[in-house]
């Protein structure tokens, strides 16, 4: 995994403040996933998680529920990131998930990190589709696919992270 030179992953600079269970930099049991774009393409989001025994399934395998966490906050942010620069903007837009999925290719080991990679595929000037990958080593573990939706101020969500 090839990862920016960036100090702050995006969770820090732009949410610091943010409470969410996987990517808030505030939660004291957060996952806290640091989001950064790849050295190789801006456009795609890399972060590295290691895993804890706490979020295993049973011993050595990640539990499914971590990975589709992982998996929803990495490519949120990467839409978020996406919409942002679509619209030169400094800050990015609230954005939640509209939907989600992961397929599970293979157990996730939980003796090594994990890997993250997200890039948006489809967007319009509100909304985002990012695929995502999970890998451990050179092993792709699990994929994913979500749409995420840029809200404003009438909703609850909007510029809580």
């Amino acid at each position: 995994m090839q990862v920016s030179d960036e100090p702050e992953a995006l969770q820090e600079r732009y949410a610091p403040a943010g409470r969410c269970f996987g990517c808030g930099p505030a939660n004291p049991i957060g996952l806290r996933i640091a989001s950064r774009p790849s050295d190789t393409d801006p456009a795609v989001l890399v972060a590295r998680f290691v895993p804890q025994p706490g979020h295993e399934a049973f011993a050595g395998v990640v539990n499914g529920g971590i990975l589709g966490t992982l998996l929803d906050c990495h490519a949120n942010w990467t839409a978020a990131w996406h919409l942002m620069r679509a619209r030169s903007a400094d800050h990015p837009p609230t954005t939640v998930t509209l939907e989600y999925s992961i397929r599970m290719r293979r157990p996730t080991p939980s003796a090594t990190p994990i890997d993250l990679r997200a890039w948006v595929v489809e967007s319009s000037p509100d909304r985002a589709t990012v695929e995502a990958e999970i890998s451990s080593g050179a092993t792709v573990t699990a994929t994913g696919r979500g749409t995420f939706v840029a809200v404003g101020p009438d909703h609850p969500a909007f510029d809580r992270w």
